[in-house]
């Protein structure tokens, strides 16, 4: 503790108690302040007071209104009508016109055979033989006895002409007559018997040799040169090949009941225009006609058959390709498109922004229909005196105003769902050819 620098002055003894007590000297007086300083001071104090003087006009004063907000700008332009195709989508496998098993009709050992496994071959065509010397054998048999059958009937015609010649001397009796003609009958049956021996016998004969009962593409043989064969009913019979009827090719499909009755109220039940790509191609290029729909709607899938006719007449395709088809499901029509970017969800509406004179903009709901290059068909909502926004939808709201810019509507270029892997919509259209 630093002691005390005050001076203490012993005063004497005290005057109550007789002690001598010591006393603190008093204060010195603070040394007067400088002139300087005290001028200072005394202008300090009015600058303070006017400071304050003004901040408080300041704060008692109205602030100054704020400039408006710049209209946002948008872009409008009128829908774009053009004449459209709509189509639904199906996915289904092309399967041949026609297919035929290919089997013998008698049995045997294989002598030849006449193609190359997966050629073309036309109707007609020799494919195999099969050893024909049994049943030439059986032919000759039958016709020998057809020879003897016909050489019994002319014996019994001619006892019957001798006997009618003795009925008018009563040499013969009316029963010899009457056995003599059914023993003609019975001759000429045997004939007819006989003959027909033969025909069958040449049948046999003919069917050793195997030929093409339609033109197509054969596949390949499932039996070689001395492989013994069986012939007869077709499950007994042995598979030698089979030829499918590729041109034209049928495509096959299954759709839903929903598109089944779009398509029959519109009349594309049958002879409907279809269209149809394959896995790795990007447009529609192989077109047929619809000419078949199954007469029931499978319960259990609640789907029914359907098929087209497509040509082949290069014989590109072949049967078992998975393709997707699309099918014309009424025919040209005008319609509305707007950028698809145009449309706005709200909850389960679709809208578009349309802009009046004065730049005010309005929501308009929408009825929509499929995609055609980046524009979306409008069914219903919009008429080409509207001017729809289709750019800056998020710079504006329902009942705001807009600065409006002109724009266009124009279809632009798009990745197909093949190029993207992406899947097909169920419903598609096109810009009338």
């Amino acid at each position: 503790m630093l002691e005390s620098q005050t001076p203490i002055h012993h005063d004497g003894p005290d005057r109550d108690t007789g002690l001598s007590v010591t006393r603190a000297a008093p204060a010195p007086a603070a040394p007067a302040m400088p002139a300087a300083r005290r001028r200072k001071a005394l202008i300090a104090v009015p600058v303070g007071v006017l400071a304050l003087a003004i901040g408080y006009a300041l704060v008692g004063q109205s602030p100054a209104p704020a400039a408006p907000a710049p209209l946002p700008t948008v872009t409008v332009a009128a829908p774009l009508e053009r004449a459209v195709t709509e189509w639904d989508s199906y996915v289904g496998r092309f399967a041949a016109s026609e297919s035929v098993d290919i089997r013998p009709r008698v049995g045997g050992p294989i002598t030849a055979i006449h193609f190359r496994d997966g050629q073309n071959v036309a109707r007609g065509q020799l494919l195999f033989t099969i050893d024909p010397r049994p049943y030439a054998a059986a032919l000759a048999e039958a016709q020998a006895r057809a020879s003897q059958a016909r050489t019994a009937a002319a014996l019994a015609r001619a006892e019957l002409v001798r006997a009618e010649r003795l009925i008018a001397d009563e040499a013969v009796s009316a029963q010899e007559i009457d056995t003599l003609r059914a023993t003609v009958r019975a001759a000429e049956a045997q004939v007819a018997g006989a003959d027909a021996a033969v025909r069958t016998r040449q049948l046999d004969v003919e069917f050793t040799a195997v030929r093409a009962p339609i033109s197509g593409r054969i596949s390949d043989r499932r039996a070689d040169v001395g492989n013994l064969v069986a012939g007869g009913e077709a499950g007994s019979a042995t598979l030698l090949t089979t030829i499918h009827k590729l041109d034209p090719l049928y495509f096959t499909f299954d759709g839903s009941e929903a598109l089944y009755l779009k398509a029959r109220r519109a009349g594309a039940d049958t002879g409907g225009e279809v269209e149809v790509r394959l896995q790795d191609e990007t447009a529609y290029k192989w077109r047929g006609t619809l000419d078949f729909t199954d007469n029931g709607i499978d319960p259990r899938s609640g789907t029914i058959r359907g098929r087209a006719v497509v040509a082949n007449p290069d014989g590109f395709l072949t049967a078992g390709m998975f393709g997707n088809m699309r099918l014309a499901s009424a025919g040209e029509r005008p319609a509305l498109l707007v950028p698809d970017s145009a449309i706005v969800t709200d909850q389960a509406r679709k809208l578009v922004y349309v802009a009046a004179a004065d730049g005010t903009v309005t929501a308009r709901p929408v009825t929509l229909g499929p995609v055609i290059n980046g524009l979306r068909i409008v069914a219903d909502g919009l008429t080409t005196a509207d001017r729809v926004v289709i750019r800056g939808l998020q710079m504006v709201q329902p009942g705001q105003k807009a600065e409006l810019r002109a724009g266009s509507i124009a279809p632009v270029a798009m990745v197909t769902a093949a190029a993207t892997s992406l899947p097909v919509p169920a419903a598609q259209a096109t810009f009338a050819r």
